[in-house]
């Protein structure tokens, strides 16, 4: 995943997620709400309240609401500014309405906490924040400044003072506590969103490639036989211009370019074609195939494998699924990333099991994160870790890709460490960073033999 892929699941793209015809129609539900209030504080309970002024506060929002409707599509998008502006005009409004009808004496000033909820759902840490400080302030404001309930013989609906502060501290205290509650639940499921979105990403690519071989493969079958054709055209023509040089150089020059073509599409056929006998690989093969781009990155990379106990000496052929793939290379590269020098890949199998570990020998993974390996964009590092490998973003998205990927293949993984990072290894052939191991059942990942006599499939030509 590059930046500019990662950017677009970021908290300013996503607060273009929400439609404009959502918040009109929660405005709308919100006016019905007041109207409604209005009406039975006025008819049934014949309470003294500034209906002219009251209306008007609605009848901005309907108005608001009537101009956004017909001015602007239905299928639009707020920004996170639009977005901003109209949940603080809805919270300025309904702060309005609670000053007209008794101030936090009225029951209804609970609702304050409704467009701040709305705020840490959808809009950036600096919006919500805004928009926090701005209900917390006109609530403090409303305990001194309102204009009282009366009812129809002139008496003020109060009640005593100390409820009055018990409301003002409720309602601080819920602006705090839902407001971090909702944004960190649903940062939470962003990010898991987010990385799962990567997660597919990296297998479409991956998927793709495989694809792409079958197409390549496709295209030197077929464009066999006019490669052929052109050779052997050529090689006549070069026979039947003896006494002409310069023709006979031409055709010459026909004849290499075809061999050339043909050598093309053979080596490109060989790396990519998709042929049966390609979807299915030794084990160690495809640990290869998984280690191979970091290979060359100034570590040691060592593979070895061997059989477990009760385990054929042979090493097993695997399904060569772009998951498993994939996700192998993700840990090789982990490791890499943070070995000193090494980094060892064991491979074991039993009847029932195949099990690949990766060790390194670095300094394992921070105690205080081990039990959140796995989870997508961890940020928190140790000021150590800062030092060390300033130019490592560490979000933790690369591990979760390998574990979505690896557990989709049927396999379980586990995360530990060698040694005690806190504790000086004792040499350095001691010392073992970070331990990652994954297991399959071998049902999930080993392809049923067949039976004698069974033909694999097509074998396809590829020389010319």
């Amino acid at each position: 995943m590059t930046e500019n892929e990662l950017g677009l699941f970021g908290e300013g793209h996503r607060s273009n997620w929400i439609r404009l015809r959502t918040m009109i129609l929660l405005r709308w539900f919100a006016i019905v709400g007041q109207l409604s209030a209005i009406v039975v504080a006025q008819h049934l309970y014949n309470l003294q309240i500034e209906l002219g002024l009251c209306y008007l506060a609605v009848g901005v929002s309907i108005v608001g609401n009537l101009i956004a409707i017909f001015v602007f599509p239905e299928n639009k998008r707020l920004s996170e500014t639009e977005n901003f502006f109209m949940v603080m005009f809805d919270l300025l409004q309904l702060c309005f309405l609670l000053y007209l009808t008794g101030g936090l004496h009225n029951p209804f000033s609970l609702l304050v906490l409704a467009p701040v909820t709305v705020s840490a759902s959808v809009l950036t840490l600096r919006s919500t924040m805004i928009l926090g400080g701005t209900a917390f302030s006109l609530v403090t404001a409303m305990v001194f400044f309102h204009l009282p309930l009366r009812t129809e013989a002139g008496f003020i609906l109060r009640i005593p003072d100390i409820f009055i502060f018990g409301q003002w501290a409720a309602i601080t205290i819920a602006l705090v506590f839902i407001s971090v509650y909702s944004r960190r639940l649903t940062s939470e499921m962003h990010s898991m969103s987010d990385a799962l979105a990567a997660t597919q990403m990296a297998l479409a690519r991956a998927q793709k490639l495989n694809d792409l071989g079958g197409v390549v493969a496709a295209a030197a079958h077929e464009l066999g036989t006019p490669l052929a054709t052109i050779k052997l055209t050529s090689s006549e023509l070069i026979e039947e211009l003896e006494d002409h040089p310069e023709l006979r150089e031409d055709a010459e020059l026909i004849r290499e370019q075809a061999d050339r073509c043909r050598d093309i599409m053979r080596s490109m056929g060989r790396a990519g074609k998709d042929d049966l006998h390609m979807r299915k690989a030794p084990l160690i093969e495809v640990i290869r195939e998984a280690a191979e781009p970091h290979q060359d990155r100034g570590k040691d990379v060592i593979i070895e494998d061997g059989p477990g106990p009760g385990g054929e000496y042979s090493a097993p052929e695997i399904l060569r699924r772009p998951e498993i793939i994939h996700g192998l290379r993700n840990l090789v590269q982990n490791a890499v990333d943070f070995a000193r020098t090494s980094v060892w890949i064991e491979a074991i199998w039993t009847d029932d099991l195949i099990s690949i570990r990766i060790l390194d020998d670095g300094k394992g993974f921070p105690p205080h994160l081990i039990g959140r390996i796995g989870d997508p964009f961890m940020r928190r590092r140790h000021d150590s870790d800062r030092k060390s490998r300033p130019e490592y973003e560490g979000m933790g998205l690369g591990l979760f890709i390998a574990k979505t990927l690896l557990e989709r293949s049927g396999a379980e993984l586990s995360f530990a460490n060698g040694s005690d990072p806190y504790q000086p290894a004792a040499t350095d052939e001691e010392h073992i960073g970070a331990i990652v191991e994954v297991i399959w059942p071998r049902s999930k990942i080993v392809p049923e033999r067949p039976e004698p006599g069974t033909p694999l499939g097509e074998n396809r030509p590829f020389d010319l």
